[in-house]
């Protein structure tokens, strides 16, 4: 898994050296996206979906008029919901208090990603690749306690959009698209052996501008 994650991180530090250097056939955009996430673990278990939204800015180096090198930069809300939660020595006393609540666990996400446009006009695109994400903040909603350290720092896992493009004028075009993301490393500090993956669906709307 590590040699993956370096391959992403080559791949994102070549992408954003290819956007430095060229103009010429790159797409620049920005998404706002309506998030549906969960976890699930080892076992088989999934959790109750968190509903919410995401923000990102999106970047594309077209090698030609069917390929394409896209990265993005997303707030992704993930998490998870109607689950239990215990605190240990929550009274001082030495005793636990266990309690129902939602899990509210954010990250900075940057998927890389070969980008195939198909169709008549090739309006079409299916995206897929490699996402690493990096913790943000965690929380329970009830009580508002911080469980930043029961998370671990980062998240990885397969990325995969499929979408259309409406041309609004020469350089401008309206995107509709699906955004999905299955997580592949553990993000929480577990300690009985369970490994808890994220499972994320975005539907994303947006507006990309050709640069010339």
């Amino acid at each position: 898994m590590k040699s993956i994650k370096l391959v992403v991180l080559v791949m994102f530090c070549v992408t954003i050296n290819i956007f430095a250097q060229k103009k010429d056939n790159i797409e620049m955009g920005f998404q706002l996206g309506y998030n549906s996430s969960r976890v699930v673990d080892n076992k088989g278990n999934s959790s109750d979906y968190r509903r919410t939204f995401n923000l990102g800015a999106t970047a594309e180096y077209y090698f030609s008029k069917s390929w394409g090198l896209k990265a993005k930069i997303i707030y992704d809300r993930k998490g998870f919901n109607n689950s239990t939660l215990t605190l240990y020595n929550y009274y001082g006393d030495g005793t636990s208090y266990t309690y129902r609540t939602d899990f509210e666990i954010n990250y900075i996400t940057i998927p890389v990603m070969a980008n195939w446009h198909f169709g008549a006009d090739r309006n079409w695109y299916l995206s897929f690749g490699f996402y690493q994400g990096f913790l943000s903040s965690a929380r329970d909603t009830r009580l508002n306690n911080d469980l930043s350290k029961e998370f671990n720092s980062s998240d990885f896992g397969l990325a995969l959009n499929v979408g259309v493009k409406f041309p609004l004028s020469d350089q401008m075009k309206l995107m509709l698209e699906y955004d999905y993301q299955g997580g592949i490393s553990n993000i929480a500090k577990t300690t009985d052996g369970t490994n808890l993956t994220n499972n994320r669906g975005a539907f994303n709307v947006g507006l990309n501008f050709l640069l010339k």
